[in-house]
């Protein structure tokens, strides 16, 4: 079985009219693809200053799900919206994925669970949980093209999750981002074949690039990365969609020739993981 899924590349700022706008027209561009399934990056439909996050949250159903759902029934396809603010409790948001089927119905929810609170020295600091609510759910979803797992950006440091969602039956993984430049450069590539590899999935990873109205620069290079780790789609740097044909019979031939998965050794992990 195989099917096509895309990744669309943004450079999203304060203006959710235009973003929304952008964000439409690339749905459109890959659904003309030929694309079933099609994922946006992180905070697609508004990313500038704190202040800006959280005016711009909205209810469910808001504005930008109800744009998705649209597009969806206008496409007969599914979308998985990146991720947008919700409004939380506390005057915070969430940081949320929703997944529309082609009828526009959300199908799955997914709240980032890892927050990015970091300070390099030299660089912009950043502290996420001041704004943003934290998930406690790992989420995987089914379809008729396979099971499919939710993470966030800088979910990608925490390999426990993708091991986790991938023995949950996740076959492939989105990850939506808007990683930084400085981070980006050294760092993105490396850990989104590292998670494809280490478990044999489909890694798709839709990203912010550029220069943003909060003074973050985001690094791009969106991709769409195999279960051998070979990067088989890449985006330039400007707002663009990508696409790469989901390959299962590839996959379990890597898992039969390669069976790691199977050749994991839980009961040791967990006495050293007691006894340390």
């Amino acid at each position: 079985m195989s099917f096509r899924i895309a990744a669309c590349q943004m450079n999203s700022q304060n203006d959710k009219d235009a973003n929304l706008e952008t964000a439409e027209r690339l749905i459109d561009e890959a659904a003309r693809l030929g694309a079933q399934m099609v994922g946006l990056p992180e905070m697609f439909n508004m990313l500038g200053e704190d202040q800006d996050t959280l005016k711009g949250a909205e209810d469910l159903p808001g504005r930008t799900s109800e744009m998705l759902a649209g597009k969806a029934r206008q496409h007969g396809m599914y979308i998985h919206g990146g991720s947008i603010p919700i409004r939380a409790a506390g005057n915070k948001v969430s940081n949320t994925t929703l997944v529309f089927d082609p009828e526009g119905e959300i199908i799955s929810r997914y709240d980032k669970i890892h927050l990015f609170d970091i300070h390099i020295e030299g660089q912009k600091s950043y502290k996420e949980s001041s704004k943003v609510q934290s998930g406690e759910e790992m989420v995987t979803f089914e379809t008729e093209h396979g099971n499919f797992g939710l993470t966030i950006c800088y979910d990608i440091r925490f390999p426990e999750l993708y091991r986790a969602l991938t023995l949950n039956g996740a076959r492939v993984i989105f990850h939506p981002a808007a990683f930084t430049l400085y981070t980006g450069k050294d760092h993105w590539e490396t850990l989104i074949r590292a998670r494809a590899i280490e478990n044999q999935v489909y890694m798709v990873s839709p990203a912010q690039i550029g220069s943003h109205g909060n003074g973050k620069q985001c690094y791009g290079s969106t991709m769409i990365v195999d279960p051998w780790g070979t990067v088989v789609a890449r985006a330039p740097e400007r707002p663009c969609v990508i696409y790469a044909d989901v390959e299962y019979n590839v996959q379990d031939k890597i898992r039969q020739e390669l069976p790691s998965l199977q050749h994991r050794r839980p009961d040791i992990y967990e006495r050293a993981r007691q006894t340390a």
